[in-house]
């Protein structure tokens, strides 16, 4: 049997595996709510949300350069926060991090 703490690391693990991931780890989340699974969920849609609005606006844009650079600054975001949950951390991603608890608080 899982114990809470393995439960949140589970789900906060889960919730950076992409979109379905998240819904997941969402669901799962509800069923026994974690703070650590709170928080990366709220780190990873934080992620996700940025990841489409930059890149909506790079293809707006249309230089294709600013929109690899974007998938590049959302990839380095992604892997601190997986790498902060499989430590079992809540450590904010960098710059835009705090934004995200404060943003998603209702998770």
């Amino acid at each position: 049997m899982e114990t809470t703490t393995d439960n949140g690391k589970t789900v906060a693990i889960i919730a950076y595996i992409t979109l379905i991931g998240w819904i997941i780890a969402l669901i799962m989340n509800n069923g026994n709510k974690t703070a650590m699974g709170s928080y990366h969920l709220r780190q990873s849609l934080g992620i996700i949300c940025v990841g489409v609005i930059l890149n909506i606006l790079a293809g707006i844009i249309g230089i294709s350069i600013i929109s690899w650079i974007v998938w590049a600054g959302v990839l380095v975001l992604w892997i601190l926060g997986i790498l902060s949950a499989v430590q079992g951390e809540m450590k904010p991603v960098p710059v835009v991090g705090e934004k995200f608890q404060e943003w998603f608080k209702g998770i």
